[in-house]
């Protein structure tokens, strides 16, 4: 109990536990209460419109997938329309530069603030902002099936007035793991730059160049933290030995209307803060999956798949060849609710967790793009000498408009693995974000 003895000791700590609780009463009221607005009203939820049928498995933290994410936030109905239509000259500005040339161009900016209630050092809490540029240019068979996309996208990330940025606030606590996901602090860097070809009627698709395999395979609709959790143990497998954004080349086949194919082969040394090929020798992170959806325009929604992976032994990092299986599934239910699990094992040192299991749900509230996320996982880490580990995240995502979000979150931290001090520490957090 030494834990929460502290944290009840802590004043900073209470003050930001009842700074939150007060908050999110107040947003899940407004959404729960508020009246529609001038009778616009979208049926389909706005996390869950259907993803086209191209055959690419990206999944909602790809460019594509974020693009298309946003385009469906911009249905719903909003608290504060006057904000968006202040900025439509730039919008329409931006869909007649895709009508003419193909373009697609979104920029938007993140910051996430993290506060612990306890910590290995002096140091608990953290905040980072993200601006990002990214886009899709169709640059062969425009208006057809089977096209050449390039796609990019750069960003920038800065700490923002402390010491610490969230995501290394989970290992400062001695939680093997990651509290604020991508929310790092490496300056600018290069996410994507890579060429996107499909044919045989859209049936087929490769990807070839930088990219994060991660927003590939083991995808899953839930999963994004600009817009959802920020926990990374709650958003992806950590049994898998996650590789950074790098060198690559990926194909996914749509065997039929309801299963698909993947396979990836990524530079296992890549890093965000560098682009290179291959600099560090000849290793790789190679996985395959396959994945069933009733529809393939409800892939994101109403998906399960699983996939094998493997990553060579890395030499100059030290670290050991390692391999394993993941499973996943998520499925809306009644245009609302979206639950999910993941499962995966692993035998190896390269990643966080030999075995872990995750469950959870979203939520749409009301008839806006408000969002509701609960979320648990369990880990047993890959180094044998450290205890399992356990955490869970509830977030409320409240659409101010219709590109402007808050998001408040609390995560609980249970027997962190590099902490045996500690039996519960609490990370209460606030992301905002603002699309362009």
């Amino acid at each position: 109990m030494t834990s929460l003895t502290r944290f009840h000791g802590n004043q900073r700590v209470e003050a930001r536990l009842l700074w939150f609780v007060t908050f999110v009463t107040l947003l899940v009221s407004a959404g729960f209460a508020e009246e529609p607005l001038d009778g616009r009203l979208d049926t389909e939820a706005p996390e869950q419109q259907p993803a086209s049928t191209y055959p690419e498995i990206g999944g909602p933290t790809s460019v594509r997938g974020q693009i298309e994410e946003d385009e469906g936030v911009r249905k719903a109905r909003e608290r504060m329309p006057g904000f968006r239509d202040a900025l439509e000259p730039w919008f329409a500005w931006k869909r007649r530069i895709k009508e003419k040339n193909g373009l697609e161009l979104s920029f938007d900016y993140s910051a996430l603030y993290q506060g612990a209630s306890a910590s290995l050092t002096d140091e608990d809490d953290a905040a980072v902002g993200v601006i990002r540029g990214y886009g899709r240019w169709t640059a062969v068979g425009r208006g057809t099936e089977n096209t050449g996309i390039l796609v990019f996208k750069v960003e920038n990330r800065h700490r923002l007035g402390t010491e610490l940025a969230p995501s290394n606030l989970g290992f400062e606590v001695g939680y093997l793991g990651i509290t604020g996901t991508l929310y790092s602090d490496v300056g600018s860097v290069l996410t994507d730059l890579n060429w996107q070809q499909r044919w045989d009627g859209g049936r087929t698709g490769m990807i070839v160049g930088r990219y994060d395999p991660n927003d590939y395979l083991d995808v899953l609709g839930y999963s994004n933290p600009w817009t959802t959790f920020s926990n990374l143990s709650v958003l992806v497998n950590t049994s898998i030995a996650l590789p950074d954004a790098s060198a690559g080349i990926g194909f996914g086949h749509w065997l039929n209307d309801q299963w698909a194919i993947g396979v990836t082969a990524d530079d296992a040394n890549g890093v965000l803060s560098e682009v290179g090929f291959f600099d560090h020798g000849w290793e790789f992170y190679t996985s395959g999956e396959i994945m069933w959806t009733p529809e393939r325009e409800h892939r994101y929604t109403k998906n399960v798949h699983m996939m094998l992976w493997h990553v060579d032994e890395r030499e100059d990092a030290g670290v050991p060849q390692s391999h394993g299986v993941a499973f996943g599934a998520n499925w809306l239910v009644g245009e609302k609710w979206l639950p999910f699990a993941r499962a995966g094992w692993s035998d190896g040192g390269a990643p966080l967790m030999n075995a872990t299991l995750t469950a959870g749900v979203l939520h749409r509230v009301g008839e806006r793009a408000d969002l509701l996320g609960l979320g648990f996982n369990w880990g047993d880490p890959s180094d044998d000498g450290l205890r399992d580990q356990y955490s869970g995240e509830l977030f409320f995502r409240f659409q101010l408009s219709e590109n402007l979000a808050l998001t408040p979150s609390a995560q609980l931290l249970v027997d962190p693995a590099n902490n045996p001090d500690e039996d519960q520490i609490w990370v209460l957090g606030l992301r905002v974000r603002l699309a362009l």
